[in-house]
């Protein structure tokens, strides 16, 4: 694959810019590294790590990540009164494959006072596996309540509480209140404000959310607020055979 394909690929620019940057002497292949002057050099890009003006990346067919979303930022690409979660991830991933439907994209949404996991892939299969409703994905949150909880509350989410716009009841698939004000919440759906109008249902108010869990993937106890790494190749399957 040609050098200059390579970098547009990975989100470094269009095919032009990728060539001047190469020609420039911008970008230096593998460790330590040798700068490549010609845009049309191919390289096999499985492994293949280079630098652009320094920044160092590893070259990836399709972008599989997680963040941990902090609070405060919207999951959209045009938000409105808070920025949105792209702006934590580096250019390349935001402009990556070119077009209209450029970078990486988030995998369902979180509001943006909810904070935790969220997964992003420029690989659009994957995405609707992901979130599609038939194949029951579970999520799990961790709920801070108003009000300290009891067990009724529980059973009621268990058995399935109506939402105002659904007459068919919706159940949680596990629900386990760890301490009087903290619920632990599994949903393998994914309707609008779902956690947060679940529990009103059964009769409490949600005052904080986070997302700890995706499928068999935990949220890294490492992984600060506003951070994002590389799924490996074993989670991304993980997810895959889970749906």
């Amino acid at each position: 694959m040609a050098l200059q394909d390579i970098l547009f690929s990975q989100g470094f620019g269009t095919r032009r810019v990728c060539f001047g940057l190469i020609q420039m002497g911008h970008v230096a292949v593998g460790e330590p590294g040798t700068v490549c002057l010609d845009p049309l050099e191919r390289f096999d890009p499985q492994g293949l790590t280079f630098r652009v003006q320094g920044q160092a990346w590893a070259y990836h067919e399709r972008a599989y990540l997680m963040l941990h979303k902090p609070t405060g930022y919207e999951c959209s690409h045009k938000p409105g009164a808070h920025p949105g979660v792209y702006t934590l991830l580096p250019g390349p991933l935001r402009e990556r494959g070119g077009g209209a439907s450029a970078g990486v994209q988030a995998v369902g949404r979180l509001d943006q006072d909810t904070t935790g996991l969220l997964l992003l892939s420029d690989d659009g299969k994957f995405i609707h596996r992901m979130t599609s409703p038939r194949h029951h994905v579970p999520k799990v949150y961790e709920v801070t309540l108003k009000h300290p909880g009891e067990p009724a509350m529980v059973e009621r989410l268990l058995a399935g509480v109506v939402l105002e716009d659904d007459p068919k009841p919706v159940k949680a698939a596990a629900c386990t209140l760890l301490a009087p004000t903290h619920l632990q919440l599994t949903l393998t759906e994914g309707k609008y404000h779902q956690v947060k109008r679940m529990v009103a249902a059964a009769g409490n108010r949600v005052e904080g959310l986070h997302r700890s869990r995706i499928g068999r993937i935990d949220l890294p106890a490492d992984l600060q607020p506003g951070q994002w790494r590389w799924l490996t190749a074993e989670e991304v399957a993980s997810l895959i055979a889970k749906a």
